[in-house]
């Protein structure tokens, strides 16, 4: 099965950086997207940042200017810099991928999930 594991999370004051990673493992044949959401306590899952393939990334209004997403293909890994946080952005960050998994005798495509990394911004 295919395994996304995200690290990076913790507790960082208001205006200060954390760095997230996500490595995706498993019987992979390509990775057509990644990206990361959030779900704060209360509050709807949202989309925080997502890049495609060929594409330019995608973010979210409040994340524009202070988030930036990359990718390295080579390691089936995506990451999320995270500048000048503010107490909004807590939340539990999510890893999602968009994955064609090899299997014996088909490729199959799918949406996986990782189980999240608390992100806490608080002075």
């Amino acid at each position: 099965q295919v395994q996304l594991v995200e690290s990076g999370g913790g507790l960082v004051q208001p205006g200060g950086s954390l760095r997230l990673s996500c490595a995706a493992s498993g019987s992979i044949f390509s990775i057509n997207a990644m990206g990361w959401y959030r779900q704060a306590p209360g509050k709807q899952r949202e989309l925080v940042a997502r890049i495609r393939s060929g594409d330019t990334p995608n973010y979210t209004d409040p994340v524009k200017g202070r988030f930036t997403i990359s990718r390295d293909n080579a390691k089936n890994a995506v990451y999320l810099q995270m500048n000048s946080l503010k107490p909004e952005d807590t939340a539990v960050y999510y890893c999602n991928a968009a994955i064609s998994v090899q299997r014996p005798m088909v490729v199959t495509l799918g949406d996986y999930w990782g189980q999240g990394t608390q992100v806490t911004v608080s002075s």
